[in-house]
């Protein structure tokens, strides 16, 4: 008789052994680093004059645009969150000629067809 209470205790030890395991704890998810607001780029316009070629940047490198004289351009900003957010984009634009406010607008005046370049190697706001 002394067996079957011996036996009951090793089966029952064996089954719990091939049991569910316990549920893993998980830790709170960590709150990302939040990055700087971009900085927002304006191209209103009255006239041409309110018009300037300025480097907005983009996660290639510089990118000129035509925008309003007084908008402000983060081009380090805008690599910083490319390369938080691993993104890439597309290296080279088109030569910028000059601007023009059409509808309200800084729009770049038509380049010629032949006007793609490469990335700048320095940046044009800063280096001579």
């Amino acid at each position: 008789m002394v067996r079957l209470p011996v036996l009951l205790i090793l089966l029952l030890w064996a089954l719990a052994a091939c049991g569910a395991p316990a549920t893993p704890q998980t830790l709170p998810a960590r709150p990302q680093a939040s990055s700087p607001p971009a900085v927002v780029i304006d191209r209103s316009c009255r006239g041409d004059a309110d018009c300037t070629v300025k480097n907005v940047g983009n996660c290639c490198g510089a990118s000129p645009a035509c925008v309003n004289v007084a908008s402000p351009v983060d081009p380090a900003g805008v690599q910083a969150r490319c390369q938080a957010q691993g993104m890439m984009g597309v290296c080279g634009f088109t030569e910028i000629q000059g601007c023009r406010c059409i509808q309200g607008q800084c729009r770049s005046n038509p380049a010629p067809a032949d006007a793609l370049r490469r990335p700048l190697t320095t940046n044009p706001e800063t280096d001579p």
